[in-house]
């Protein structure tokens, strides 16, 4: 009979786990959390000190009571539940509710599931650390609190089935945030001028870029500037003042963290943040490798730690030596330096053995899951070679008092690009032909004038949210994914083409909740809360301390906003369409795709049909209403109501002006008209407007 008992969270590990210790331990699984705070009320005792009340979770109770078998058999139990701030939780949890009270109980954690590391963590095991479950004990309260307590308030508001989140409100602002950015943008021209020289006996010419004069450096602003140089330098020779050659190195990448994984997979693989993290966990828990079973192909999978065990290290020497030779063996890498603070007890993401290469594997691996791991396989390699290496030559040349510049570049040691070339390393390589000096003959070809104009931001999506949620402190590697996925499934938020843009309805509850609960969507409160549970972690900062001082401000803009917003419930408000089927007045009413027209006559008449607001412009192409419209996922855009026998559309609001230059319509962007075409690039402001 097993003496040990070692509880892990996911079933998948145990098999595992009991091939790697024997017939002495019996390895049972508790399938994640299982003990919660009550779903029918907030579960949260605000008037006696803020203690939470917890249930057995539905549908555990046969999993604890086979636990509970088990634990009456074991001499010692190890509660073995995954190495964060949650599966220390879990543990605790685990340990009221298998009543493990006075029974040998120890916490064990490991990074990777092999052999080794599973049995080098019963050799550290040690007491359930209770500052890290009070860390995720207080970010479930607060996370509760905010939730329960907000989310009513929406319901009534606007529509039953919202929801307010501390962590997913401040995610629906910043993107709503960087729509307001995008729409306010005026896009600003300027011009590039290149000129083609040819070289002394060479085919082919060079090009050179205006720089600016002798004394500064120049932007061209403008067709009349652009034109101005290219007068000025009419019959002027062009000649060689300086050439500098040097050398640069590209540095390798630091390995995967959570937040750069879920980055480079959405870039490189197309996933998104839940698929990339549902993957990593397959690869994690373990795959079926044949002879070997199943196998954990990589180490932990939410971490914000760069750092890699002297083991890892030692790994990665051996295999760059033997694989790739001396000359691609690194030392070993700093970590990631930055001011916030990085749960260093994990590693980065790696592989557990890097003599299981993912071209072996091709054949026992999903498609999805071996890209996945030959991205993760491939990072970690490269993050533990030499930089590359490149040439570099900069050319001035002067004509007149008019300075062009040429740059170029050769790889002479790809280093960590043998292995891995990420999306920001996809550089063209330029060279010169021939070799250019103070003495070279250069002959003047053409000019190539080019106009551009400055552009928006982009548009944030998975990743690039990913990475501004990271930078500004706001969640953890755990949160990143299950945010987007409520705000998408919320339909506060749309995708379309990779990009996230925001719907109506998500640009309703950001302004209400920046109106009646600003402190919860305030990027640099959020960050503190974060900074303040770290703290918790780290036994400086008491837990109650931060809910008693969150609850009670929450608890009186709840009840402020309750009393205030009243008047600005969304009603129904009455169109001036008339019901075809029984002739009542049709009204406006919200739905989770945002607004439609509806009898009022419901339940006896269930007419509806789209609503569309007219702006009270005509369209240009037809003259009918042009109105305001949503493609099917929530993005807004204004067209001609006669669609489809009008194609008239744009993204920004038309107005009933036109463009002086070239007749197009002129579109209200912030707080300028800007012209339907871009390439004309006319803008003004709106009183300059009316005054011509």
């Amino acid at each position: 009979m097993a003496k040990y008992l070692v509880i892990v969270e996911s079933p998948a590990k145990v098999k595992t786990i009991k091939k790697f210790l024997g017939p002495n331990y019996e390895v049972a699984a508790s399938n994640g959390h299982v003990r919660d705070l009550p779903k029918s009320t907030l579960g949260i005792d605000v008037e006696h000190d803020y203690e939470p009340k917890y249930i057995t979770i539905r549908g555990k109770g046969d999993i604890l009571a086979n636990l509970r078998k088990e634990v009456k058999k074991a001499e010692k139990i190890y509660l073995a539940t995954d190495p964060d701030r949650e599966g220390e939780a879990i543990s605790w949890h685990l340990y009221y509710a298998l009543n493990l009270e006075g029974k040998k109980v120890y916490r064990i954690t490991f990074n990777e599931i092999t052999k080794n590391a599973v049995k080098e963590s019963l050799k550290n095991a040690r007491e359930i650390n209770m500052n890290l479950v009070d860390a995720q004990q207080t970010r479930r309260m607060l996370d509760r609190m905010v939730g329960y307590r907000i989310s009513p308030l929406l319901w009534a508001k606007i529509k039953r089935g919202l929801s307010a989140g501390r962590v997913q409100s401040v995610a629906l602002r910043i993107i709503c945030d960087r729509e307001e950015e995008i729409n306010a943008f005026v896009p600003e021209e300027y011009w590039t001028l290149d000129v083609n020289l040819n070289i002394e006996k060479q085919k082919n010419p060079i090009t050179a870029r205006y720089y600016g004069t002798v004394k500064k450096k120049q932007a061209i602003g403008s067709e009349a500037q652009m034109q101005e140089i290219v007068n000025s330098l009419k019959g002027a020779s062009y000649s060689v003042t300086e050439v500098k050659k040097g050398e640069r190195t590209k540095k390798p990448p630091l390995p995967f963290t959570t937040s750069t994984l879920q980055q480079e997979a959405s870039k490189v693989l197309n996933f998104s943040t839940q698929k990339t993290m549902r993957l990593a966990q397959q690869l994690y828990e373990g795959v079926d490798i044949k002879g070997e079973g199943t196998v954990g192909l990589i180490t932990y999978l939410r971490t914000d730690s760069t750092r890699v065990s002297e083991e890892a290290e030692a790994m990665a020497a051996s295999f760059i030596g033997a694989h790739y030779g001396k000359d691609y063996m690194a030392a070993p890498a700093t970590a990631k330096k930055n001011g916030q603070k990085i749960q260093d007890a994990h590693e980065a993401i790696r592989p557990t053995d890097l003599e299981k290469q993912p071209t072996a594997l091709k054949d026992q691996l999903p498609r999805d899951l071996l890209r996945l791991y030959q991205l993760i396989w491939k990072r970690f390699v490269a993050s533990r070679m030499t930089p590359a290496r490149y040439e570099t030559t900069s050319v001035k040349i002067q004509a007149k008092d008019q300075i062009f510049t040429l740059a170029a570049s050769s790889r002479k040691f790809d280093g960590y690009m043998n292995v891995y070339v990420s999306e920001d390393d996809r550089e063209e390589e330029n060279t010169i032909t021939g070799e250019l000096g103070k003495d070279t003959k250069l002959t003047f070809v053409d000019f190539d004038p080019r106009q551009h104009f400055t552009q928006p931001p982009d548009h944030y999506n998975e990743a690039s949210l990913v990475r501004a949620l990271e930078e500004l402190g706001i969640g953890r590697p755990s949160t990143y994914a299950p945010t987007i996925t409520t705000i998408l499934a919320r339909r506060y938020v749309a995708k379309e083409n990779r990009n996230l843009y925001v719907t109506e309805l998500g640009e309703v509850v950001n302004n209400m909740m920046k109106t009646a609960f600003p402190s919860i969507v305030d990027v640099n409160f959020t960050a503190n809360l974060e900074a303040l549970l770290d703290g918790v972690e780290e036994g400086s900062v008491k837990w109650k301390t931060i809910v008693s001082n969150f609850y009670p401000d929450l608890d009186e803009a709840v009840k402020q906003a309750e009393k205030e917003l009243e008047h600005v419930t969304i009603s129904d408000e009455v169109s001036d369409e008339v019901c075809e089927l029984c002739g009542r007045q049709m009204v406006i009413k919200y739905g989770p795709h945002g607004r439609f027209l509806a009898c009022p006559g419901f339940p006896e008449c269930r007419n509806t049909k789209p609503y569309f607001e007219k702006i009270g412009v005509a369209c240009p192409k037809c003259g009918k209403d042009v109105v305001l419209k949503k493609t099917k996922k929530g993005r807004k855009y204004y067209g001609c109501i006669d669609n489809p026998n009008c194609d008239f559309m744009v993204w920004q609001r038309p107005t009933d002006q036109k463009c002086p230059k070239c007749g197009n319509p002129l579109l209200a962007k912030g707080n300028r008209l800007v012209c339907a075409n871009e390439q004309c690039g006319y803008n003004v402001l709106p009183e300059l407007s009316n005054k011509s």
